[in-house]
Parts: C-alpha cells; structure tokens; sequence
C-alpha cells in the first residue's frame, strides 16, 4: 500500500454533555487516503482569496473554509456543522488554516506526527 501522507482533525464526540462540565470524549477524523492534487489548487486559491479579499466580512471567510475543509479535504466524511459544533473553540480558525496548508503543502500538524509515530 501506498504510504500517502494523512492529517486528522478532532473532534469533540459529546458537545452537549461536555459544555454541561463531563469530560470531553474526542474523536480523531482523518482525511482520505488520497487527496486528488486539484483540492491542493483549490486550496491554495481559497487561501489567497481570504487574505487578500478585505470586502468580505469575517464570517464569510470563516463559512469559505468550514466548507471547504468537510466538504474538499474529508471529503464529507465530516459537515460544516460537525466542524461549528464539535471542534473545539480556542484556536479553532487556526486548526482550518492548518488544513489548507496541509493540503496545500503537505505539512502534517506536529500532533498528528506524534499520532502516526505512535501508531508504527
């Protein structure tokens, strides 16, 4: 088998039951096997779009890369609500862009490095 690189994204299992004060179950959603090298250009262009475009309001931007990270990376194995609902706030925005740039680049997050290391 092909050793293609992966990324994963978590996500929190229980929102409801974890904003209430329960312990967070989490549950890491990885990306298809393989990515077809057109969601790479895509991503590249969605990621010069939202820099540069200073007439489009922030929740736009933000609904842009929601889509784009369920629908193009994972291929909807998650939703754009999943990813409004289940992932965790803090630094959330910058969890998508790290999408992007995997995709675009093919930089795996140094926890998914750690994730995969263990797994071997």
């Amino acid at each position: 088998m092909a050793n293609l690189k992966r990324n994963m994204l978590e996500l929190v299992k229980n929102p409801e039951a974890a904003m209430k004060g329960e312990e967070a179950e989490i549950e890491k959603v990885w990306t298809p096997a393989f990515i077809p090298l057109r969601v790479a250009r895509d991503a590249i262009q969605l990621y010069n779009e939202i820099e540069v475009d200073i007439e489009k309001s922030e929740s736009d931007k933000f609904d842009k890369i929601a889509d784009f990270v369920a629908n193009d990376i994972y291929a909807g194995k998650i939703t754009k609500d999943d990813i409004y609902n289940r992932l965790h706030a803090p630094g959330g925005k910058d969890v998508l862009m790290d999408q992007l740039i995997f995709v675009a680049q093919g930089q795996q997050s140094d926890e998914t490095k750690k994730f995969l290391a263990k797994k071997s």
